[in-house]
């Protein structure tokens, strides 16, 4: 049997991987106006997922929707003004893509580290560095 056969009857035996989301889905957030502010309801559940600090996900947002922000004592996000989910969801789409998704592997087991001064995303599956626009 050479290479070529050993190859096909190999793929032939391996099971199907198809991506159909993976097993990396972030929540969709759950605003609601509150007053003159946004509050963003799953806000813990979705830093959590994401496994970055909920400082740092706050800071991205506020600069994405133009606004102030801060977290309150019940771990929920509140913007001042307001803002419709879709306009959260595309800004959470952007925070994922910069500081969580890896650019080589695509995988989300990332975390931000520091190196030679400047933070970085880290990705644990492929070992990949890949530098991250500062906040």
């Amino acid at each position: 049997m050479d290479y070529e056969d050993q190859l096909d009857r190999a793929l032939e035996q391996s099971p199907d991987i198809t991506d159909s989301g993976g097993r990396f889905e972030v929540p969709d957030p759950d605003v609601r106006p509150e007053g003159h502010v946004t509050v963003w309801e799953n806000f813990e559940a979705v830093h959590d997922r994401l496994a970055r600090d909920p400082d740092h996900l706050v800071r991205f947002m506020q600069s994405e929707l133009g606004t102030s922000a801060q977290i309150d004592d019940r771990g929920r996000a509140r913007f001042t003004g307001d803002f419709k989910q879709r306009r959260v969801a595309d800004a959470l789409d952007a925070y994922v893509e910069s500081f969580v998704i890896c650019s080589e592997c695509e995988s989300p087991d990332t975390r931000l580290v520091e190196e030679q001064g400047t933070t970085v995303l880290k990705c644990d599956a492929c070992g990949a560095l890949s530098s991250v626009p500062d906040l």
